[in-house]
């Protein structure tokens, strides 16, 4: 149930991003890092969404579970308990706290929706997956070190890099541009509407065109 336009591209020959009728509990954590110098830059597109989706629910307030190494909320979203978290730990050991969450929800890769910037994504494209490589991307690096593949994606793409000799992880850090925090907005309600679709059932592997 999109909000926009789509294009969607789906692989028949792909397994479906979750299990139907396993849990009622779902895990939906964004990446990013905490710190006020980080704050609306690319790499934390992931925290915007996990906001802004608590912002279109009746959640719970943000409270920060030391033992768990995140900011936590949650909620009921059609008879699925929703919980949604920004690690503490900073990219690189964003794994360390999915894994304890995992373990203190009993929630297993299937119950777990990840939701993450990609460079190689054009901006204004999300893709969702169900299972594939890091590409590059530090805080998925740590996921498969610590969970394993197999965990729900969206990807929020925030590509290409305005000068292509530009090193990525300057052009992660930095601030979007004007025009792109103008059309940010329509992104993350995308992004919550595909959160939605997951609450009452699995989504299938697809690029979805938000705007040109």
């Amino acid at each position: 149930m999109g909000l926009f336009d789509r294009q969607r591209t789906n692989y028949a020959s792909s397994a479906p991003l979750y299990t139907v009728g396993r849990s009622k509990t779902l895990l939906v954590i964004g990446l990013g890092n905490v710190g006020a110098e980080y704050h609306r830059t690319r790499h934390n597109i992931g925290f915007a969404a996990v906001d802004r989706y608590k912002e279109s629910q009746d959640f719970s307030d943000w409270v920060e579970k030391k033992d768990l190494q995140c900011y936590f909320s949650s909620g009921d979203v059609g008879g699925t308990r929703v919980i949604l978290a920004k690690p503490t730990t900073f990219m690189n050991k964003s794994g360390e706290a999915v894994q304890k969450l995992q373990r203190f929800y009993r929630a297993n890769n299937e119950d777990t929706l990840v939701i993450y910037d990609d460079l190689d994504v054009e901006f204004g494209t999300l893709r969702t997956r169900g299972q594939g490589g890091a590409a590059g991307h530090n805080g998925i690096k740590s996921l498969l070190s610590h969970i394993k593949d197999g965990f729900g994606r969206i990807r929020v793409g925030i590509g290409p890099k305005t000068h292509p000799n530009m090193d990525s992880a300057d052009f992660v850090l930095q601030k979007f541009s004007d025009e792109q925090v103008e059309n940010i907005p329509k992104l993350l309600r995308e992004v919550s509407a595909l959160i939605d679709e997951r609450t009452a059932g699995p989504l299938i592997d697809s690029t979805i065109k938000v705007f040109q």
